[in-house]
C-alpha cells in the first residue's frame, strides 16, 4: 500500500497525489475577497438601517410628535414623509380625526334619588397641540381624562337638579352635563363635537311613584277640564236667559208703546180697532157669532129676517 504520507523530495504528498498545503493556500488566497463581500454588505444593511431611521412617515388623520432623545419637541408633523435625525429622534403618531367614546355614568340628584345615564361623545384632538396632549397625557388620554371627567360632569350636574326636574327639565339638565363636559375638556386641548346622552334612569320604587303622580296628574287636569265645561255650559245658559230677560223687556216695552198710540187713536177715532181687526182678518168665517152680529161689520139680512124683527 501506498504510504499517503510519503514525501516527495522534501514535499509532503496527499492521497490524491497534491503536494501537502496547496489546499491551505488556496484558503489564504480568498479570504480577503470573502471579507470584503462581508463588509459590503455590512456596510449596506447599515445604510438601510440609518436610512429607515431618517425618515418618518405620519399617516393619514394623524399627527406625528417628535421625540429627542425622549423629550418632546415643540413641534408636530403633519401627513406625509418627514426626514428626523436617525436614532436620535422618535416619531409617535396620534390620530387627530372625529373619535367616539362612550361612558356609563351615575349620580345622586339633590333630593337624593339615584340616576343613571349613559354619555356617548364624538370629541378630536386639536391636531396643533397633539405634542402638548401626549406629554400632559399620554396616547392613551381618552381613559386618562375623558371617562373621568363625564363621571364628574354627570355627579356634580345632577346634583342641582331635584329627580322630578330630571325628568320635566330634561333638556335643561343634558344642556348642563354637555357643557360642563366640554369646558373640561376644551382646557385639555380635546374638542367636543356632539354630545349624546340617553334618558335618566331611576329606582323602580321611585318610578312607580312618579307613574303614580302622573296619572293622578291627568285625573285632575281631566275634572279641571270637566269643571270648566260645566262652567261653559252655565254661562251660556245665564247668558241665554239674560238675552231672554232683555227680549222680553224690549218686546214689553214695545208693546207698551203699542198700546199707547192705540189707546192715543182710539181717543181720536173710535172705529180705529174695527179698522185693525179687518187688516188683520185672513178672510176666514167664524165657527159662531155672538148675538147673531158679525164680529167687524154687520152683513144685510134677508127679508123675511127683516119682517120677522119688524113684527116683533
Amino acid at each position: 500500500m501506498r504510504n499517503p504520507f510519503k514525501r516527495i523530495g522534501n514535499r509532503r504528498t496527499t492521497p490524491g497525489g497534491e503536494p501537502y498545503g496547496y489546499a491551505g493556500s488556496s484558503r489564504s488566497i480568498l479570504g480577503p475577497n470573502k471579507l470584503k463581500i462581508l463588509a459590503g454588505i455590512v456596510t449596506f444593511i447599515v445604510i438601510i438601517i440609518v436610512m429607515s431611521e431618517s425618515v418618518a412617515i405620519v399617516e393619514a388623520g394623524h399627527r406625528g410628535v417628535v421625540l429627542y432623545v425622549g423629550a418632546v419637541e415643540n413641534r408636530v408633523l403633519g401627513e406625509g414623509i418627514h426626514y428626523i435625525i436617525p436614532f436620535a429622534e422618535q416619531v409617535i403618531q396620534l390620530e387627530v380625526r372625529t373619535l367616539k367614546f362612550e361612558a356609563d355614568a351615575s349620580a345622586a340628584s339633590n333630593d337624593l334619588q339615584e340616576v343613571a345615564t349613559v354619555i356617548a361623545l364624538n370629541y378630536h384632538i386639536d391636531p396643533n397641540k397633539a405634542n402638548l396632549v401626549y406629554q400632559q397625557l399620554g396616547a392613551d388620554y381618552a381613559d386618562r381624562i375623558i371617562a373621568p371627567t363625564i363621571q364628574e360632569s354627570v355627579k356634580a350636574s345632577v346634583a342641582k337638579f331635584d329627580a322630578e326636574e330630571l325628568i320635566t327639565q330634561r333638556e335643561t339638565a343634558k344642556g348642563v352635563i354637555a357643557q360642563a363636559i366640554r369646558n373640561t375638556l376644551s382646557a385639555r386641548d380635546i374638542t367636543v363635537e356632539t354630545i349624546f346622552i340617553t334618558d335618566f334612569k331611576f329606582s323602580e320604587a321611585f318610578s312607580s311613584q312618579v307613574e303614580l303622580k302622573v296619572v293622578a296628574f291627568q285625573k285632575y287636569l281631566t275634572e279641571q277640564n270637566n269643571l270648566k265645561a260645566v262652567k261653559v255650559v252655565a254661562n251660556q245658559t245665564v247668558v241665554q236667559a239674560q238675552a231672554q230677560a232683555r227680549a222680553n223687556v224690549a218686546r214689553a216695552s214695545g208693546e207698551g208703546q203699542a198700546i199707547k198710540i192705540i189707546t192715543e187713536q182710539l181717543k181720536q177715532s173710535p172705529q180705529y180697532l174695527q179698522w185693525q181687526a179687518i187688516n188683520r182678518w185672513n178672510g176666514q168665517m167664524p165657527y159662531a157669532l155672538g148675538s147673531g152680529r158679525f164680529p167687524f161689520f154687520q152683513l144685510p139680512l134677508q127679508r123675511q129676517q127683516v119682517q120677522n124683527q119688524t113684527r116683533q
